[in-house]
């Protein structure tokens, strides 16, 4: 009997996946958080990075999140993304653009304000770039 725990990836705009999986992994605030089916009952926040599904007999499903809250039941998790893309959907162009505009702003701050959402959007630049990363190095296994 294989055990498999349902998943949602939903976004403010729309779903982005649902279905089954083996295991999941996800950005935490407090770090990676690997989740399998009958996993403890957790309520946290998310960081920019990438969430990735692994699937019985099928290819591991890989998501770019901007943030948002991972709420893991015993055989439920749900992903509420402020933004969440597939990963192979990503924009490589953009997000390097979207770096060093960041990086830009944040040596030109004006104000803290100024200088913080830049520190946000150059988290989100970096963590893009990581997925893409991440998917072309499993693609050349």
């Amino acid at each position: 009997m294989s055990m498999t725990i349902h998943i949602d990836i939903v976004s403010a705009e729309s779903e982005i996946f649902s279905g089954t999986a083996n295991m999941v992994f996800a950005p935490a605030e407090m770090g990676e958080v690997g989740i399998a089916p009958r996993h403890t009952p957790l309520l946290t926040r998310l960081k920019p990075g990438e969430v990735r599904v692994q699937m019985e007999g099928q290819d591991e499903q890989f998501f770019y999140v901007s943030g948002g809250i991972l709420e893991i039941q015993p055989h439920v998790v749900t992903v509420l993304a402020d933004t969440a893309i597939r990963a192979t959907d990503l924009d490589e162009a953009a997000a390097i653009q979207a770096k060093e505009r960041a990086e830009r702003a944040m040596d030109d701050k004006q104000s803290d304000f100024d200088y913080a959402r830049a520190q946000a959007e150059l988290a989100e630049a970096v963590a893009q770039l990581r997925t893409i990363n991440s998917i072309r190095q499993k693609a050349g296994r």
